[in-house]
């Protein structure tokens, strides 16, 4: 059972997490960030994991802490419910368009966290949400998932659809890379034998 919950608690958030990689894309989700709330909906969505979030934090100060603590924590629970990583696919790459906007994700599931990370916003905010938060939303949960993790958008002039398109494209990425090859499903995706280390 690839499944995993958590909670993080610091004296800036609250964070609730759960997590079932082999899932039907099930998402229940409160963060208090209502755009953050619309992006980890469609990842759960798209990826076919079940994830749960209730996040108490910050929000008159910024979004910034919750935003970055809800990363941790979902990327802990992904790592927490790979366990050794038997079986999986372990690569993905894919091309997301969402509308005028195209994002090219790419993944090893490798256990060695990485970020590259490309993506321009012609804006500071999406509705009340800061543009920058995506870049750092993304930097949490790779390192702390503990994945290479390739982002970059090819073009386009809608922030939302750049920002969509980033975490549908990290959604697709996980779909492929984390499902169990069923010619290799005892088998840990490395010439060393583990991942990670």
């Amino acid at each position: 059972m690839r499944k995993a919950s958590l909670r993080r608690t610091t004296k800036e958030t609250d964070v609730e997490i759960a997590v079932d990689l082999d899932g039907a894309g099930k998402a229940a989700i409160a963060t208090g960030i209502g755009f953050l709330d619309h992006m980890l909906e469609l990842l759960a969505r798209h990826s076919r994991i079940d994830v749960k979030v209730a996040a108490r934090g910050d929000l008159h100060i910024d979004h910034h802490h919750t935003t970055e603590d809800i990363g941790i924590a979902l990327g802990q629970a992904v790592k927490q419910a790979l366990g050794n990583m038997k079986g999986i696919i372990r690569y993905a790459d894919v091309h997301v368009p969402m509308d005028e906007a195209l994002t090219r994700v790419a993944i090893d599931v490798s256990g060695r966290p990485f970020l590259a990370f490309k993506a321009a916003f012609a804006r500071d905010k999406v509705g009340a949400f800061d543009t920058e938060l995506v870049e750092e939303w993304f930097r949490a949960f790779a390192t702390n998932a503990g994945i290479t993790l390739h982002v970059e958008t090819l073009y386009g002039s809608n922030d939302h659809h750049v920002a969509e398109s980033c975490f549908k494209g990290l959604a697709r990425a996980l779909r492929t890379a984390l499902a169990i090859d069923p010619q290799a499903a005892d088998e840990v995706p490395s010439t060393k034998g583990q991942l990670g280390g």
